[in-house]
């Protein structure tokens, strides 16, 4: 560890912090002011798209309806996308005539990017067309994370919206979901990533649709150098949290990432939306205060991830400390020496705090403890910032497990913005809570038992396990990012993980429109002695202490026996 990796460090999240405001009142006037950015531009092709598409944005919908749009648009896109896979043979932009993609395989595609996940049991440069990565992977790119953030807007405003008194059916509205997904691409995912795909091209990141270059090096050796429109799906995959690479070596590889400069730019993309959804929520609140909370929990959260990280790796590797190797500049295995150890730890950390799935290094390869942190990121349930609109509906969830431990501890009212909270409200929260551990462990424990499971590992003992772990996390966690030891293009691993994949998102985004839809028909009191203060810093240490508790409660047992085992016997010398 050093002065310049922290300054790094520092630097980075300055930047994040410099934007959460500018860019959180942009998503503010976007969806919930009258009065939206650039009406005669984006405005017109607004009103153009809504048209074309039979939307009516001021006819807002239940939760219900809500749900329902959410479901049926998300079973379109993995329809399509698995129907574009199968006939990729056929399509145009096949400039190396890559074959068709096996069932099993375009399924856990189609689910993953649909699911906003991600993860690529397969070779990109190797697999996939430029049509299907345009067509399919990109575009869903686009509207998987315009859905997530459809729905933290529609949780928000049932937490937000007063009323004096409930509605005569006992329902009350939650948003427009087909406008908030419009809204969203039009806005805000469009005009960003073109800026940053252009500021990309112009640091090395390539943009063609030329056929992959063939060529003899030095040596007299023969070699096909892939080639592709990397930097428009580059600048989506990261503002959308997506983390799809188009090369298999992701964002590791130098016609994605190539300098210090563009891996910066790529980091603040995965952290600028989650952040400044932050500020959003605080105005939709109308106190600013409650959304620094969540910021200030989500950054404490992100800070510890990182400090440990960096000093894990930049120990080096305690199992070879016998040998005659030097490590002064820590465990550089897996990463590439143009990002160092402290940039690889802060991506690390970023992106699996913020269920991207993006990597610019191998996690594989990081310690035990370094491999440990990414893991529980995802396992503490995509709220450290998270995916869009995950990491503010995931977060909001535990500020009413909070509330309400709070209210049992100290037998003051459990409310949260004037409503009470309920059993109901807590049933739902806690059916959330639940299905994220269920699913992963579940499959975990069938996958270390079952031959045709562990057949795909590389490595057995801890770190096998790990692997497994790791496997079912990023897939529940809709994350994306994998310990790449495990060879999981085999039916049981696509089908299993895409299974894991549909549960961890849609399973986990019912009980939260469920809980968007009671909060909105809940009539609005004015704070007493008798209300828990909800904006300030004791509540955020109580935020952060339950998503610990909670992440401990349900994980620590498995962790115990694959990374935090593994260090014990990497501080003895023993490898697996």
């Amino acid at each position: 560890m050093n002065t310049a990796g922290w300054l790094q460090i520092i630097i980075y999240g300055l930047v994040v912090l410099a934007i959460t405001k500018p860019l959180g009142i942009y998503l503010y006037r976007v969806f919930e002011d009258q009065n939206r950015p650039w009406p005669r531009g984006f405005g017109l092709l607004e009103g153009w798209t809504f048209r074309l598409c039979g939307v009516n944005p001021e006819k807002e919908q239940e939760w219900k309806e809500y749900a329902l749009a959410l479901l049926l648009f998300s079973l379109a896109g993995v329809l399509v996308t698995y129907v574009i896979l199968r006939l990729q043979l056929f399509l145009p932009f096949n400039p190396q005539n890559l074959a068709a993609v096996p069932p099993d395989l375009a399924f856990n595609t189609a689910v993953s990017f649909t699911t906003n996940t991600n993860w690529q049991a397969y070779s990109g440069e190797a697999t996939m067309s430029y049509f299907s990565q345009m067509a399919a992977l990109a575009w869903q790119n686009f509207v998987s994370a315009a859905a997530g953030l459809a729905v933290a807007l529609a949780l928000a405003r049932g937490l937000s919206r007063r009323i004096s008194l409930p509605p005569d059916n006992g329902n009350q509205t939650v948003g427009n979901f087909w406008a908030d997904v419009l809204r969203a691409i039009i806005y805000l995912f469009l005009p960003v990533c073109l800026v940053a795909a252009l500021v990309l091209v112009s640091q090395g990141v390539i943009q063609t649709l030329a056929p992959y270059l063939k060529i003899t090096t030095v040596e007299g050796m023969k070699q096909t150098i892939p080639l592709g429109p990397v930097a428009s799906q580059e600048a989506i995959k990261l503002f959308g949290i997506n983390g799809g690479g188009f090369f298999n070596a992701n964002s590791t590889h130098p016609f994605e990432n190539p300098t210090p400069l563009t891996n910066l730019i790529e980091m603040v993309l995965i952290f600028a939306i989650p952040a400044a959804l932050t500020y959003t929520y605080g105005r939709m609140a109308r106190d600013q205060r409650q959304g620094w909370v969540i910021f200030g929990a989500m950054a404490l959260l992100f800070l510890v991830g990182v400090a440990i990280t960096y000093w894990a790796e930049a120990r080096g590797n305690m199992a070879l400390a016998g040998l005659p190797l030097n490590q002064t500049l820590g465990n550089l295995e897996g990463k590439e020496m143009r990002f160092g150890v402290a940039v690889s730890s802060l991506f690390a950390t970023i992106t699996t705090g913020a269920s991207c799935g993006a990597v610019n290094a191998m996690h594989d390869s990081f310690t035990p403890l370094g491999g440990l942190v990414p893991l529980l990121n995802i396992q503490l349930g995509e709220v450290i910032f998270g995916g869009v609109g995950a990491g503010l509906y995931g977060m909001l969830i535990f500020v009413l497990l909070a509330v309400f431990i709070a209210g049992l501890m100290v037998g003051r009212t459990p409310e949260y913005l004037g409503k009470k909270i309920e059993s109901r409200e807590i049933k739902l929260a806690m059916l959330y809570i639940l299905i994220f551990p269920l699913t992963i462990l579940g499959l975990s424990a069938w996958a270390a038992a079952a031959p045709y499971a562990l057949a795909a590992l590389n490595n057995g003992g801890p770190h096998g396990l790990s692997e497994i772990l790791y496997a079912y996390s990023s897939g529940a966690g809709n994350n994306g990012s994998a310990f790449a030891g495990l060879g999981a293009n085999t039916l049981w691993w696509n089908i299993s993980l895409g299974v894991a994949m549909l549960l961890g998102r849609f399973w986990m985004m019912i009980p939260v429109l469920a809980i968007a839809g009671s909060m909105a028909a809940k009539k609005t009191v004015p704070p007493s002695l008798g209300t828990f203060p909800t904006n300030g810093l004791l509540f955020m240490a109580l935020l952060v202490g339950v998503v610990l508790i909670v992440g401990a409660l349900t994980f620590f047992p498995v962790l115990s026996l694959a990374p935090v085992l593994e260090e014990f016997l990497a501080r003895q010398g023993r490898l697996f």
